[in-house]
């Protein structure tokens, strides 16, 4: 009878498989061996992957019935030492690589102690070692620990990082790789350094990926302005780059993709209006929606079940390679559907929800707003800049402005039905009421300010491209959006010494800690701030 032993994944882990026919001797066998289990799905014995209990298998029953694989060949030879040294002790192999410290040796409780006894120290069941971060000072210990007893010891200076999706980059000690993402943040690659890392700490809404070994941080010029002054005190070469702007990602489902491309139903955006929901909203869940119905044509829409809208989310994130907001969009307008409109069929499915990136805004400064506004002729399109950036409107807010809005004798514009559906008050600049006037007596209006060439509310789209051109008039290189403007109002505000609950009524938002966000943008007034030591009679 042959007795087969391999390596396999059960349960999400790797294990060592054991199969036999029937047999009682050997059950019996293999029953005396620690952690054997039986396993129903597999129809087979498994242990945990350990070269003590392996070695133990092989003694307990006959060598020349087994097979053994020769992935697990390879671990035994691995895991004997090459050498021993004159005192008979185990030989040890040391790897110093990508900010980690790597020790091959045999199972022995006094050397494992040892081991477990460093911070962050764990066994690498894959590689079958054990991993020590390589902070400074680890390596001495553990070379004083084991002595003459290590047989090779490889220090490799550079570090490979997979910079970009479709790259690796090759960094050495004394560098560090700021990578501009997307998304709006740096990721920060480097070896282990205290001061690097105190410097980091000290940024607004940084984060550490446990997973991929990376800090990251909001980017913005001043930002990385002290990142750099930080590592060039401390040797450290800087590299900056940037990830490519083109999107690689698949293109959104259009009617052109799917043959009878089909609408959301009737009653999802009936159930919106009932919620008195906005157009914005209805119009993201709707084209949302869509998308996701059409990604199962074939598929009766109720007939759709909680492993197919993971399928579709992870679809969203690998091949479309979306972003948060919109992947989160995705999310609220499937369940919008299963647990709002289907009511009584509501589905219960568990979607981890992303992490939105912190991101710091972008903020123009007054001499670039200044050009914007004197470079734009069009009185019409100088309005538009004037209001977005004088009273800190939203793009849709802009549109939507009404001369009954306006209150020249208190100086303010009233926003009416705002995100979330409330009203508001917000500053009214007095530097723009002859350019209002100018305006109107070149172009009457009923009521709404601004209307498009069919008389209709102006769109969302001009007013971009209004800022957009204004913004390359003035040559600015910063991506410039409506929302830009209104970040620059806030940020200029508190620059002025605005009290921050003022400036969270004027923007419109629910929660202070939305706003408090300008608060890590602006650097006016450090150079006045006096640190407590100074007024200590030392």
């Amino acid at each position: 009878m042959s007795i087969k032993v391999s390596k396999e994944i059960h349960k999400g882990e790797a294990k060592i498989v054991v199969r036999f026919d029937y047999d009682k001797v050997l059950i019996n066998k293999i029953k005396q061996i620690t952690d054997a289990k039986w396993s129903q799905s597999l129809k087979a014995w498994y242990i945990p992957i350990d070269v003590n209990i392996l070695e133990k298998l092989l003694t307990s029953m006959d060598n020349e019935k087994i097979v053994l694989s020769e992935e697990l060949e390879a671990l035994i030879k691995k895991e004997k030492p090459e050498k021993e040294n004159s005192n008979n002790t185990p030989a040890v192999k040391i790897d110093v690589m990508n900010r980690k410290i790597r020790i091959y040796l045999p199972k022995n409780e006094e050397d494992i102690k040892f081991i477990r006894s460093l911070r962050y120290s764990r066994w690498h069941k894959d590689d079958f070692c054990w991993e020590v971060p390589d902070y400074p000072g680890n390596l001495d210990l553990i070379r004083d620990y084991f002595g003459s007893r290590v047989l090779t010891l490889n220090l490799f200076d550079a570090m490979d990082v997979k910079a970009m999706k479709t790259s690796r980059k090759s960094i050495q000690r004394d560098e560090v790789l700021f990578l501009k993402t997307r998304s709006g943040r740096v990721k920060v690659f480097a070896f282990f350094n205290k001061a690097l890392i105190r410097a980091i700490k000290e940024i607004p809404y940084h984060r550490w990926d446990a997973t991929n070994k990376w800090w990251t941080i909001p980017y913005s010029e001043a930002l990385m302005e002290r990142m750099k002054t930080a590592c060039e005190a401390h040797q450290l070469k800087v590299i900056i780059e940037e990830e490519p702007k083109t999107s690689v990602g698949a293109k959104k489902i259009s009617p052109f993709d799917v043959p009878n491309y089909r609408k959301v139903p009737e009653s999802y955006i009936q159930k919106h209006i009932e919620l008195r929901n906005s157009s914005h909203t209805i119009k993201n869940y709707v084209s949302s929606f869509e998308e996701f119905i059409n990604y199962f044509p074939h598929m009766e829409i109720d007939q759709i079940n909680e492993a197919q809208i993971m399928e579709y989310l992870r679809y969203l994130v690998s091949e479309r390679q979306v972003s948060v907001s919109y992947q989160n969009v995705a999310i609220n307008a499937i369940k919008f559907y299963y647990e709002q409109v289907l009511r009584g069929r509501r589905k219960f499915y568990f979607i981890d929800r992303p992490r939105r990136d912190k991101v710091l805004p972008e903020v123009l400064n007054l001499a670039e707003i200044t050009s914007m506004i004197r470079l734009t002729e069009n009185i019409k399109h100088k309005l538009i800049l004037m209001l977005g950036y004088g009273s800190g409107l939203r793009l849709n807010e802009i549109s939507a402005v009404r001369l009954s809005d306006i209150d020249r004798e208190r100086m303010q514009l009233r926003v009416k039905n705002g995100k979330g559906r409330k009203d508001r008050y917000t500053k009214l600049a007095a530097k723009i009421l002859p350019i209002l006037d100018e305006y109107l007596s070149n172009e009457p209006t009923d009521n709404l300010l601004f209307r498009g060439a069919t008389g209709g509310k102006y769109s969302d789209r001009s007013i971009q491209q209004v800022v957009k051109q204004a913004a390359e008039r003035a040559e600015i290189k910063k991506n410039v959006t409506p929302k830009t403007l209104r970040h620059s109002f806030a940020t200029h505000l508190l620059e002025q010494g605005v009290d921050l609950r003022y400036i969270q009524e004027m923007l419109g938002h629910a929660s202070s800690k939305t706003t408090e966000i300008y608060t890590h943008i602006t650097t006016k007034g450090f150079e006045n701030i006096v640190s407590p030591m100074d007024g200590l009679d030392i």
